[in-house]
């Protein structure tokens, strides 16, 4: 097939921003550097591979899973279905959080999944240690690799915990700080959304009847585990702010929230009040 096949075999399955992906697709695939599709637009490129995964993507099954792999911040993460794919949005609470964190900090992050929050912190941060924490071995298991790969599981205990229920094991030593990137679609909207979130976890996306069940445990769980100084980190859903900044301070913490790349409310970094 040729670069612009592809190009039309996307679009016709109405994928958005078809040029970029078939260009990924065969550097991916074949190896082929973009100037070459340019330069050379009438090749043909033959490979199974290649064929077997634009079937899948004109499925919109994900691209990240179809390649196994996907850059988030400065690192590259190992994905599949068993982890919710990092997302660009969320590499403004990691960004906050290396500037917050105190030297030789110890830090929490729940809802883990790929580790993506926790690794790309403390690949930034070599002073600091961290508990990353989720529901499922799997998902662990995920984590661990993407640790190893990226050069801190010295720094990262992988915990396998419900932080929905009180007694969730997180240890015994106080946090710095808690950060989650946690489901928080409401139950009741996940199957209109777009289809690429079908292949998702559905446990890594939804957040139960007011998309609010984790952020509500978290506060009410886990935040006598704070420091005096500590604060709390939480990456909300775009129509969420409100909802935070009230949850917030029914439970006695100050809630500033700040927007994404795209100016929509992103990142809500809470601290207890006095």
């Amino acid at each position: 097939m040729t670069y612009g096949q592809i190009v039309d075999c996307l679009k016709d399955a109405g994928i958005e921003n078809a040029e970029t992906e078939a260009a990924l697709l065969l550097w991916h695939f074949c190896g082929v550097p973009r100037a070459q599709l340019y330069s050379s637009p009438e090749r043909n490129y033959e490979s199974e591979a290649l064929i077997a995964a634009l079937d899948r993507r004109c499925e919109h099954y994900p691209l990240q899973y179809l390649f196994g792999e996907w850059d988030f911040f400065e690192e590259t993460y190992f994905v599949n279905e068993k982890c919710l794919i990092p997302r660009s949005d969320t590499e403004c609470l990691v960004e906050k959080a290396i500037s917050l964190l105190p030297e030789n900090a110890y830090f929490a992050d729940l809802c883990t999944g790929s580790g993506c929050i926790a690794i790309s912190v403390l690949k930034h941060r070599a002073d600091c240690r961290a508990l990353a924490a989720d529901l499922f071995p799997e998902t662990l298991d995920l984590a661990a690799r993407n640790a190893a790969r990226n050069g801190v599981e010295g720094r990262v205990a992988l915990v396998l915990a419900d932080v929905l229920h009180k007694d969730a094991p997180l240890g015994e030593e106080s946090f710095d700080a808690i950060l989650s990137n946690p489901p928080y679609i409401r139950t009741a909207i996940i199957d209109s959304l777009e289809e690429e979130l079908f292949s998702e976890p559905r446990a890594a996306l939804d957040g139960g009847a007011d998309g609010l069940d984790f952020y509500r445990a978290i506060l009410a769980h886990h935040t006598a585990r704070l420091k005096e100084n500590g604060f709390i980190l939480f990456e909300i859903g775009f129509d969420q702010k409100k909802d935070i900044e009230k949850l917030a301070e029914a439970f006695g913490f100050s809630c500033a929230v700040e927007n994404d790349l795209s100016g929509n409310p992103r990142t809500a970094l809470l601290r207890k009040r006095n």
